[in-house]
């Protein structure tokens, strides 16, 4: 356990730096802007293309691990969406509750920490998650926010859900990747020393991006926000577990990826949706704060539990 936790420390200690940066003033939220624009757009993107373009598609999906994913994290949606509703919360702010509950930090920490923690066997598995995260969760908050507003689902929604996704560099990388691939077209030297040099900057400008950000979150609603973090560090990678292990019998290695992964701190972007939607934006970043300090000692448990199965 002590061995994995400093493994972690690193990582957990590139995201301190950031923070103290950002608290101190050192570091604006105009430059963290800017920083978590370059990691978004550019160094993330090249190590998600690097890596999807080495992988073929039956090496990424697995229909067991979907299934798997998919149904453990429903699961605890609902659950955070009934807690919400038995406090008489009104349907935009349960989506955003909900989606604190189950949407980890997999593009910006999961991705640089756990392939460099669990091998590059853990590629494919972690770029599974965050494609389900993006594509049905990161669609399903837009649908009922925008759709309780409206009274109704109408066809902008859908437009406005697509449109969202083809503007994801994230996704984007991953899809171009994984086409490059199955053209069997190897990269060119000069572009792959290209991407690698880029994508290398994606783990600690990522992490440092993580705690310049947290510098600028307030904690308010702690109760919520405790529940949130429970459910997120906690909930999540136990069904999550449940599901891949004994429900539907995934490789025990991509199950390890997939519950790791669930175990990871609720991510930045729903921050961000909250506060472009308004609606909830204090709770959501008071989750974020509590549950990425939090997960300093969760993820390494969690980690360490993994690597013994």
């Amino acid at each position: 356990m002590i061995e994995i936790f400093l493994k972690t420390l690193p990582f957990f200690a590139l995201i301190g730096l950031g923070y103290g940066s950002g608290r101190s003033g050192f570091f604006s939220e105009e430059a963290t802007a800017y920083l978590t624009k370059f990691v978004f757009y550019f160094a993330l993107s090249a190590m998600l293309f690097r890596f999807s373009a080495n992988l073929t598609m039956s090496e990424v999906f697995d229909w067991n691990f979907v299934a798997a994913y998919l149904s453990a994290t429903i699961v605890v949606y609902l659950l955070a969406t009934v807690v919400a509703m038995v406090r008489r919360r009104p349907v935009a702010e349960a989506a955003v509750e909900s989606q604190c509950a189950v949407i980890g930090n997999v593009g910006f920490l999961g991705i640089p920490m756990l392939v460099l923690l669990l091998g590059e066997a853990a590629i494919g598995p972690v770029m599974l998650v965050l494609a389900m995260d993006l594509i049905v969760f990161g669609s399903l908050i837009v649908i009922l926010i925008t759709g309780s507003r409206d009274g109704r689902l109408s066809p902008k929604i859908l437009v406005t859900v697509g449109t969202g996704l083809l503007k994801n560099p994230m996704i984007v990388s991953i899809i171009v990747g994984l086409s490059w691939s199955a053209l069997d077209l190897p990269i060119p030297g000069p572009m792959n020393e290209f991407v690698s040099i880029l994508g290398s900057a994606a783990t600690p400008g990522a992490l440092f991006a993580i705690g310049a950000s947290l510098a600028s979150k307030s904690a308010e609603r702690l109760s919520v926000a405790v529940w949130l973090s429970f459910s997120k560090l906690i909930l999540h990678p136990a069904a999550v577990a449940i599901s891949a292990l004994l429900l539907f019998r995934v490789d025990p290695y991509a199950a390890g990826v997939m519950i790791a992964a669930a175990s990871l701190p609720v991510a930045g972007n729903v921050y961000i949706l909250a506060q472009h939607y308004g609606v909830a934006p204090q709770r959501a970043s008071a989750s974020i704060l509590i549950s990425t300090a939090l997960s300093i000692v969760t993820v390494s448990v969690v980690i360490a539990w993994i690597s013994n199965l």
